[in-house]
């Protein structure tokens, strides 16, 4: 296992970041490795992000010093959305099979978590993003038929989608985490545009199922300090909740989403005119 530590940046601080420091604070250029379990650690809402990308031998999720705990969910809950091939998330003996775009709940304090593939030449790609828990909820599999579908968008402005909630209150109980994925449909390209903030609430991207040689302009910063990120498939962002979280593609893609902070409330955002970002 390996595991990055990234602090919180003040935004007057971001305004004066080049290109390199900006990817270098909020970009996770590699979150699958075979045989690997890679963490990054988030001071902000302190969620941590991640990849456990199993081949031959299951990987079991250690507690690193970072954690602070015994166990790495004795104090925390985790999503686990699989990208990959076909895979298995044992929990404390049990076993739960997930197929590409399903996902685990696991709550807090379950003790032994292991990731597994079920053909190490098509490996599952878990998805993994933890926050801190106050209390026990179950573990969780859903399915993509059971997550909360949405269809929102139009074609005349390119961004047609679906998005699917995993981690929602409607669909599953958790702490504080809120998670799910959305897919652009062909032809469109922008996800959250209008752009908006959350103040109360982190958030973190996930940008998959795009062609090697595509990428996606993801734009960050306050409204009227923006700045982009060229980001490609599997690399995950750090959005803080000062920061406008938006992004076009070269094509379509997909990308997961997840939040923490005070509230669950997936519509709770401050909503920008394009007119006035900068």
């Amino acid at each position: 296992m390996k595991i990055d530590v990234r602090h919180a940046s003040h935004p007057e601080a971001v305004r004066g970041y080049d290109t390199e420091t900006l990817r270098r604070h909020f970009l996770i250029e590699t979150v699958f490795a075979g045989g690997e379990i890679r963490l990054t650690y988030s001071h902000y809402d302190r969620m941590v992000i991640g990849g456990a990308m199993p081949l031959g031998e299951g990987l079991p999720l250690g507690a690193p010093k970072e954690i602070g705990q015994e166990t790495f969910l004795a104090e925390r809950e985790l999503g686990a959305l699989n990208i990959g091939g076909a895979g298995r998330v044992v929990v404390d003996g049990r076993s739960h099979e997930l197929q590409k775009y399903d996902c685990l709940y696991i709550g807090k304090g379950a003790r032994d978590v292991r990731f597994e593939s079920t053909d190490a030449a098509d490996p599952a790609k878990f998805y993994l993003v933890s926050t801190p828990a106050h209390e026990a909820h179950p573990t969780v599999l859903l399915t993509r038929d059971r997550a909360r579908h949405l269809t929102p968008g139009e074609a005349a402005t390119a961004n047609r989608r679906s998005i699917y909630q995993f981690i929602h209150p409607e669909v599953c109980q958790s702490c504080q985490l809120t998670m799910g994925f959305t897919m652009i449909d062909a032809g469109s390209v922008w996800n959250t545009m209008p752009a908006h903030t959350h103040d109360r609430r982190m958030e973190a991207y996930l940008y998959f199922d795009l062609e090697a040689d595509q990428r996606v302009f993801h734009f960050m910063g306050e409204p009227q300090q923006t700045r982009h990120m060229l980001v490609a498939s599997e690399q995950a962002i750090i959005s803080p909740p000062w920061s406008i979280h938006s992004g076009a593609g070269t094509k379509n893609y997909s990308f997961i989403w997840a939040m923490a902070g005070d509230n669950k409330s997936f519509t709770d955002m401050d909503h920008i005119a394009i007119a006035d970002l900068r």
